[in-house]
C-alpha cells in the first residue's frame, strides 16, 4: 500500500520527520518497504498484512497516526447536495445471489460533464502510481485510495433497462472488461448485469460496454460488498486482478459502503457538475452488530510483563474506534468497529494495546510468568512412530489434503460414499477432500521417479476426511506407506510398528481381493481383533494409472487403533539366562492355506516354551503333487526356568506338527 504524505496530512497533523513516521508505523505493525519523492510529495510504501484491510486506504493509515501521536483525526462528512427527484424513478437494483453480494447500493447523478481532472487530483493519484483518466473515474479511484472501499461508475444510458441485476454468470457467458480483453466466465461467478448482458465482474472489474466516456452525461455509482471468497476465486480463475479485488478479497467495512458512495458523489458533483438524485438504492442484508469483548486488565502484566495504566488502555482502545460499553477497576468492555474484523478475542485487544503503547517500551528482561508444558501422549507416540519409520529407511512426506477426481476415486479403503467437495479448488481441479492418503503418496513417488530417485520409501501421517452423514466429517488420523519393496517388506514394517506401539494387541493379516492390487498380494491388516488397515502390492494397471515404473507396495492404517499409551514407558526385561533351541519345520499344505493361518496355529500349539516363529520360504514343485506347496519355518524354543532338553523341544515340535495336521492337513516333509 503506497500512501501520500500530503494526502495523509488532510486528515491528521504531521509535523514529525518522515523517517520518524516510517519507524513508528513499522513498530506498530505496518512494515516500511521504502519511500520515494514524487513532485514535492513522499510516496511511502507500507506492507499491510491481510488481517488489516482497514489500512488499505489513507484514512486507515491516518487513524493509526492519530492514535500513535494522540492527535485529532478529521474525516470528511460526505454530505452531497441532492435534488428532489427520487433515485427509484431513474434506476433499479435487483440482487439474485445475496450469498455472493450481501449488499449493493446505487446512486444516480445526471447531467455531468466529463473532462480532465484538476491538477491536485492528478497529483494525488500520480503519487500512488495511478494514471488519471477523467474527472469521474479519477474521483472513484480517489475514494478507493482514501477509504479502501472500491466503487464503480456506470454510464447509466448504456445500461439496458436502466437497471442493475446482480446474478451468477451463465454457462459460457462472455464478458469484455475495461481492459478491452474478453473472458469466458466460469459458471456461477458473480456478475453485475443489465437486462441483456454482464456489464461488470462483481468485485473485480467493470466492463467496456458501460464505461464512462467523453459522451457520458448520466451516471450510476456503485458501492457494494461482495463475498471475499467469490472475488478471490473469480480473480484467480481469470487471472484478472485489480485494486478492487485486492480489497474485496480481504473484506471491506460494511458501514463504509454508504459513506464511500456519498463521498464519491460529493467529489463528482464538485468536479463535473450534475444533479444527484434523492436517496439511494440499497439492497441487501442488515449489518450484523459486533459482539462486545472484555479485556481483563490483569491480563496485561501477565502476558506483556509490564503494567499499563487503565486510563491509557482506555484511551488507546477508544482512539482505535472501539466503543466502550463498560469499565471498572478490573476490566474494560468494548464493541469493536466494523472496519476491524480482526478484533474478536481478548488477546486481540492486548495486542492492540501493546503495539500502540510500543513494543520497544517492554524491557527485554521483563519477568513474564511461564509454565512448563507437557507433550501429549499422542505426540510422544507419533515421535516414536516416526523414529521407527525413518530407521526402516522411510522419509516423511507432506501432501495436500485436497485432490482431484482421479486421485479421489483411485482408492478408497474406508468408505464408498462420495468425497466431500470444496467450494474453491486448492489447485486446478483439486476440489475434493481425500478419503485416502495412498494416491497422494503415489503421485509423490511418480515425481521422484521422474527425477531419477529410484529408491523412494515414503510415509505420511495425516487426516483423511470421510463423509459421515452429519454436519462435520469424520477425520481419522492415518499412516500411509509407499515402498519399492515387496509385500513382505512392508508387512514387516507394520509388524514392527504394532510390536513397538501396540504390544498387547495381536497382529494379523487376512487375504482380500481388490482390483487395485495384485492377486494374492493384498491383505486387510487386523490389530487386536479390529480392522487396522490395508496392505498390498499394486497391480500393473494401477501402476500405469499413476505412471509408475517399478514394483510398488502400499499400506494405510488407522492410528486410532493403536493402544498408544501401552508402550510409552520403557519396560526392562533381563536377558535370558538359558540357551534357546531351534527346530526347522517343512510342512506340505494345500495351495489355498495362508501363512498367517498356519502361523497362528503354530503360536497357539507351541505353548509357553515357544518364543518365536519365523517364516523362511515357500517351495513349489511337481514332486509335492498338484495343488500343494511347502512352507519352511523356524520355531525358537526356550525354557526361562532352566536349560531346555532336546526331548522337550522335540515334544513341542511334534505337538505343533500334529495340530497343523488336524487344522490344515499339513504333513511334515521328510
Amino acid at each position: 500500500m503506497i500512501v501520500s504524505w500530503n494526502w495523509v496530512k488532510q486528515y491528521v497533523r504531521l509535523d514529525m520527520p518522515v523517517a520518524e513516521l516510517e519507524q513508528r508505523l513499522m513498530m506498530a505493525g505496518l512494515n516500511h518497504e521504502g519511500t520515494s519523492e514524487v513532485a514535492g510529495d513522499f510516496a511511502i510504501d507500507l506492507e499491510v498484512t491481510s488481517n488489516r484491510p482497514d489500512c488499505l486506504g489513507h484514512l486507515g493509515v491516518a487513524r493509526e497516526v492519530a492514535v500513535l501521536w494522540d492527535r485529532q483525526l478529521s474525516v470528511p462528512a460526505a454530505n452531497p447536495a441532492c435534488e428532489e427527484t427520487p433515485v427509484s424513478t431513474l434506476a433499479r437494483v435487483t440482487v439474485e445471489c445475496p450469498e455472493l453480494c450481501p449488499r449493493y447500493t446505487a446512486r444516480v447523478i445526471r447531467d455531468v460533464v466529463i473532462r480532465p481532472s484538476p491538477a491536485w487530483l492528478v497529483q494525488r493519484l500520480r503519487t500512488l502510481g495511478i494514471a488519471a483518466i477523467n474527472n469521474v473515474v479519477d474521483a472513484t479511484n480517489y475514494v478507493l485510495m482514501e477509504c479502501g472501499q472500491p466503487l464503480h461508475a456506470f454510464d447509466l444510458d448504456r445500461l439496458e433497462g436502466r437497471g442493475i441485476i446482480v446474478r451468477r454468470a451463465r454457462p459460457k457467458e462472455v464478458f469484455e472488461a475495461i481492459n478491452h480483453h474478453s473472458y469466458e466466465l466460469p459458471a456461477g461467478v458473480c456478475v453485475i448485469a443489465d437486462a441483456r448482458r454482464a456489464v461488470a465482474l462483481g468485485g473485480v472489474m467493470g466492463g467496456a460496454a458501460t464505461e464512462v466516456s467523453g459522451a457520458t452525461t448520466n451516471l450510476l455509482i456503485e458501492s457494494a460488498e461482495f463475498d471475499p471468497l467469490s472475488v478471490r476465486n473469480t480473480a484467480r480463475a481469470l487471472n484478472l486482478h485489480s485494486d478492487s479485488s485486492y480489497r474485496f478479497e480481504r473484506g471491506v467495512d460494511p458501514q463504509g459502503v454508504d459513506w464511500a458512495s456519498r463521498r464519491a458523489c460529493e467529489l463528482i458533483l464538485e468536479l463535473s457538475g450534475g444533479r444527484l438524485a434523492q436517496g439511494v438504492l440499497d439492497v441487501g442484508q442488515p449489518i450484523e452488530p459486533r459482539q462486545p469483548i472484555t479485556l481483563r486488565l490483569g491480563q496485561l502484566p501477565r502476558i506483556l510483563g509490564i503494567e499499563i495504566p487503565p486510563e491509557k488502555v482506555q484511551r488507546i482502545l477508544t482512539a482505535l474506534g472501539n466503543q466502550q460499553t463498560a469499565m471498572d477497576g478490573e476490566r474494560i468492555e468494548i464493541v469493536p468497529p466494523t472496519w476491524r474484523r480482526d478484533l474478536q478475542r481478548e488477546i486481540d485487544l492486548i495486542e492492540e494495546v501493546a503495539r500502540i503503547h510500543g513494543y520497544d517500551a517492554i524491557p527485554e528482561d521483563v519477568n513474564v510468568p511461564m509454565a512448563a508444558s507437557a507433550r501429549r501422549v499422542q505426540d510422544i507416540a507419533l515421535e516414536r512412530l516416526r523414529n521407527i519409520l525413518t530407521a526402516a529407511g522411510y522419509d516423511e512426506a507432506m501432501t495436500l489434503s485436497a485432490v482431484d477426481d482421479k486421485l479421489s476415486s483411485a482408492l478408497s479403503p474406508w468408505t464408498q460414499k462420495p468425497s466431500l467437495r470444496l467450494r474453491a479448488p486448492v489447485l486446478r481441479g483439486a476440489d475434493q477432500l481425500r478419503r485416502s492418503i495412498v494416491p497422494s503418496l503415489l503421485t509423490s513417488r511418480r515425481l521422484n521417479e521422474s527425477f531419477g530417485n529410484e529408491t523412494t520409501e515414503l510415509f505420511e501421517i495425516a487426516k483423511v476426511y470421510l463423509p459421515s452423514g452429519k454436519k462435520l466429517p469424520e477425520e481419522p488420523l492415518m499412516l500411509a506407506l509407499t515402498s519399492g519393496g515387496d509385500y513382505l517388506d512392508v508387512k514387516g514394517v507394520l509388524e514392527q510398528i504394532a510390536e513397538r506401539l501396540g504390544p498387547s494387541q495381536a497382529f494379523e493379516v487376512r487375504a482380500c481381493e481388490d482390483p487395485f492390487f495384485l492377486h494374492g498380494r493384498a491383505a486387510e491388516v487386523w490389530l487386536g481383533g479390529t480392522r487396522w488397515g490395508l496392505l498390498g502390492e499394486i497391480s500393473a494397471k494401477a501402476r500405469k494409472t499413476f505412471g509408475l515404473r517399478g514394483t510398488t507396495t502400499v499400506a494405510e492404517v488407522q492410528l486410532s487403533a493403536l493402544d498408544l499409551s501401552a508402550a510409552l514407558i520403557p519396560q526392562y526385561e533381563p536377558p535370558p539366562s538359558y540357551p534357546a533351541v531351534t527346530r526347522d519345520l517343512n510342512l506340505i499344505v494345500d495351495e489355498p492355506i495362508r501363512w498367517a493361518d498356519l502361523e497362528a496355529t503354530v503360536r497357539q500349539s507351541g505353548g509357553k516354551l515357544l518364543e518365536q516363529v519365523a517364516y523362511r520360504e515357500t517351495y513349489r514343485s511337481k514332486q509335492l503333487g498338484p495343488g500343494k506347496k511347502s512352507l519352511l519355518l523356524t520355531v525358537t524354543l526356550r525354557n526361562p526356568q532352566g536349560t531346555l532338553r532336546g526331548e522337550q523341544a522335540d515334544a513341542v515340535a511334534a505337538m505343533i506338527v500334529k495340530t497343523c495336521l488336524q487344522r490344515h492337513g499339513a504333513v511334515l516333509r521328510s
